[in-house]
């Protein structure tokens, strides 16, 4: 039997310390958006002065990335390259930001970045996501 992997709120608190980290190296005000293994909220962090808008924007991007199981960009390019059925997928916000998490080849998560330019978020959500290759997830 495979055991199930799974983010604990220390966990999450990393990833979004590291995205948080990048995006105040660039001087970037966005909102982080963190989900569990069963694509629920579990930690959210709006910086100061971020639009209010992106507190839900933030997360519809971490839930396609879930969903999906791909980057929110991907989507997004297969929109831009004129497959807009794409659009009437239900969850899907194709805008780059978005990044699923995965430990060992288990989706664990996901992460979603809203604030700057989606090019920037998405700079900021992979910054998250490449702290969960250093996290030692029990199985």
């Amino acid at each position: 039997m495979e055991l199930k992997r799974a983010l604990s709120l220390s966990d999450a608190h990393a990833v979004a310390a590291a995205a948080r980290a990048k995006a105040v190296e660039n001087h970037w005000n966005v909102v982080i958006a963190i989900l569990d293994e069963g694509g629920h909220l579990m930690l959210l962090e709006r910086a100061d002065h971020t639009q209010v808008g992106s507190v839900q924007v933030a997360q519809e991007k971490a839930r396609t990335a879930f969903l999906f199981r791909r980057s929110t960009k991907v989507m997004e390019e297969t929109v831009v390259g004129g497959r807009v059925v794409m659009l009437n997928l239900p969850g899907n916000t194709p805008v780059e930001g978005g990044l699923p998490l995965f430990s060992e080849g288990q989706l664990v998560g996901a992460i979603g970045i809203s604030g700057v330019q989606s090019f920037q978020d998405g700079i900021i959500a992979a910054a998250g996501a490449e702290a969960v290759e250093r996290l030692t997830l029990p199985a």
